[in-house]
């Protein structure tokens, strides 16, 4: 699956990544994907949980090195 931006959370802890995905969200026009990029372990829990809670679309993740991109496609 390809998306149109990166968020780049590595090293980052939890609640952080959801921050960030949370304010970059705000800026996207609907039915884009964004792409986060995250090491926190929390973030597999939080993120979907997030998308739960706001009306985005979790639609999963996939390893991406020492890291996990978590797919989410902003709400319409």
């Amino acid at each position: 699956m390809t998306w149109d931006v990166e968020l780049d959370c590595t090293g980052l802890l939890c609640p952080l990544p959801v921050l960030k995905a949370q304010k970059r969200l705000r800026t996207m026009p609907p039915g884009q994907v964004l792409a986060v990029l995250a090491t926190d372990g929390m973030a597999a829990v939080d993120l979907p949980h997030f998308c739960d809670q706001t009306g985005h679309v979790f639609l999963g993740s996939a390893p991406a090195g020492s890291a996990t991109r978590y797919l989410i496609r902003a709400k319409s």
